[in-house]
């Protein structure tokens, strides 16, 4: 009975995290995502506007993950001592600030110089937030809540593209042109909203003065015994970047991601192509329909793969749905090219709320920060070489879909990865996991 008690408490607890912590987390995924992807739809305006090459644009949108993962593992590690809010404020203040500046781009050089400090301002806030999640969930939730949390790019591109779109139909207007509005107000959003982090944020749920001390303690307690279940050897912030393990999940979210941004960052200018329009609110509202579908998928399968306890198989099959996708978008076809954006989106951003759980399954503390940076770090390289490995496809094998079916191909790579990830335990299943702990423990 003390148990049931005890177990109710948590999941309110949880329940009020949820409600407190998730609407605020995910405007800053949003803005994040959105600072991120707008290049995609300044591309056209902004090259002619200001000569840069298609080779410079292609390395500038690569580029920014160059500082980004220099600079992941060694700001985990600060958040983790120096605590979210103060951390999380650092990241936003500093990137908006950065994003603003792209409006003022004239040359390739200031282009390439902006993109490496957005991303060394940027870099710790995903995995920062991957950590965070990590203090105030328990594992049995944790799936879902990345779930709603990866509802951001989502959200950005239901609204952020007719957004950037409407922005950039203010071209001309007090004399700036329409991509140079999309980055000012755009890039101001995220340092407004990292100002008002500093006063909304809360390290941990000790400090929640939203918590009742009852729920409070009851979510402690199980976050503890969680962590206590974990391996016991002590693994250093260091040392924990040399563990297969660490590295070969390193493997498959780079694949993930080199999937992602193989389409995001040139998403408007597909989707312009398909529909024969120019990049404008119209392109904006039609690029919003894939990320429709995402927030429909995130919504329903990281829920179901907690309810079900289903991991890498799970992922497995998103993430060859994926790959599918990618290469039927290819197609002249606008109906059957929308729909191949639509179950790619929706496959690879499902499969990442999935994929986090697993290197929380055997880490915690200050390694489980450094590891969750240095995966997220090696990663995001894959949103370098999209780009390049696109426009290295299109010209070697002289067709415009040929990029289209390199990215597809490292999707079905990830796939096969997850696969192999269900025989080496991260991808069990949890009700698999936890029968194996139940027979050892009546074994001792």
């Amino acid at each position: 009975m003390e148990s049931v008690v005890k177990k109710g408490l948590v999941d309110q607890a949880m329940d009020r995290c949820q409600k407190n912590l998730l609407p605020f987390i995910l405007l800053m995924y949003i803005l994040a995502f959105l600072d991120r992807a707008n290049i995609g739809f300044a591309k056209t305006a902004f090259q002619l506007d200001t000569g840069v090459s298609d080779a410079a644009y292609a390395l500038g949108a690569g580029i920014f993950f160059i500082g980004y993962a220099i600079c992941e593992v060694p700001s985990n590690i600060i958040m983790h001592h120096v605590g979210a809010r103060v951390w999380m404020a650092r990241i936003m203040i500093t990137w908006g600030i950065v994003a603003a500046g792209f409006a003022f781009v004239k040359t390739d050089t200031q282009f390439l110089v902006l993109r490496v400090l957005l991303g060394i301002c940027e870099a710790g806030f995903f995995p920062g937030i991957i950590y965070y999640l990590t203090l105030w969930f328990t594992a049995e939730r944790r799936g879902t809540v990345m779930g709603f949390f990866y509802f951001g790019p989502a959200i950005a591109f239901i609204f952020g593209s007719p957004l950037s779109g409407l922005l950039m139909d203010m071209d001309g207007f007090l004399g700036f042109k329409g991509w140079e509005w999309m980055f000012a107000v755009e890039g101001l959003m995220a340092t407004v909203v990292g100002i008002w982090a500093l006063w909304y944020l809360v390290d941990r749920p000790e400090k929640a003065k939203w918590l009742p001390e009852d729920e409070k303690q009851a979510l402690v307690a199980a976050l503890q015994e969680e962590n206590d279940n974990k391996p016991k050897e002590k693994v250093s912030a260091l040392k924990v970047l040399a563990d297969f393990k660490v590295l070969y999940l390193c493997a498959i979210y780079f694949c993930i991601q080199l999937s992602v941004y193989g389409v995001t960052f040139y998403l408007p200018t597909q989707v312009a192509g398909l529909i024969g329009k120019k990049v404008g609110l119209m392109v904006g509202l039609v690029s919003a329909i894939p990320w429709i579908c995402t927030l429909i998928g995130n919504s329903i399968i990281p829920q179901y793969s907690d309810r079900s306890g289903k991991r890498g198989i799970l992922a497995a099959g998103l993430m060859f749905a994926a790959g599918v996708g990618i290469c039927v978008s290819g197609t002249t076809s606008p109906v059957v090219g929308i729909l191949g954006l639509c179950v790619a989106s929706m496959g690879y951003f499902a499969a990442q709320p999935i994929f986090w759980i697993m290197p929380t399954r055997f880490l915690n503390g200050v390694a489980a920060a450094s590891a969750i940076g240095f995966i997220n770090a090696i990663g995001n390289l894959g949103g370098f070489v999209a780009p390049n490995l696109r426009v290295w496809a299109e010209q070697t094998f002289h067709s415009p879909v040929a990029g289209l079916y390199a990215i597809g191909t490292v999707t079905f790579i990830g796939a096969v990865l997850f696969l192999i990830s269900i025989p080496m335990g991260m991808g069990k299943n949890t009700e698999a996991i936890s029968k194996v702990s139940a027979t050892n423990n009546l074994s001792a």
